[in-house]
């Protein structure tokens, strides 16, 4: 029982270090990332895939893909609206309608969007939820 206990005191000591020594903006991105996963395997990685692979042409992949890099306000308003007709992604031509879920938050959108961004040789940074709710605000559901 006391081994037990000196090892998780040695834990949460180890832990009060490591986010004592990171800046606010590091901790703020992580908990963005981490709560981005959590969201991206609830309501995206059934179609793109845990991995971002996406699914044969019926879903585009998200890990290298260039409509990502190229199309960021695009990606923030499917998201919450969803989109139908051709998307082109790395040369290949998908068909497949994506559904909104516009019960997301901007918040969620932003958590999202800084998983997905700096995931799979994404590296975009934290995405803030001021950013999220500009581009939401231009978007056409």
């Amino acid at each position: 029982m006391k081994m037990g206990l000196r090892k998780i005191t040695g834990f949460l000591i180890a832990l009060l270090i490591t986010y004592a020594c990171q800046s606010p903006a590091e901790v703020q991105f992580q908990q963005y990332y981490v709560q981005g996963e959590l969201l991206y395997g609830t309501h995206c990685s059934n179609c793109h895939q845990k991995a971002g692979t996406g699914l044969g042409l019926v879903y585009p992949p998200l890990h290298q893909s260039d409509f990502m890099k190229k199309n960021f306000e695009e990606v923030i308003c499917l998201m919450k609206n969803g989109k139908s007709g051709e998307l082109i992604v790395n040369g290949k031509v998908f068909n497949q309608p994506m559904p909104g879920i516009p019960m997301l938050t901007e918040l969620e959108i932003a958590e999202i969007a800084t998983f997905i961004y700096n995931s799979w040789e994404h590296e975009r940074g934290l995405v803030q939820v001021k950013e999220v709710s500009g581009i939401l605000a231009g978007c056409l559901p």
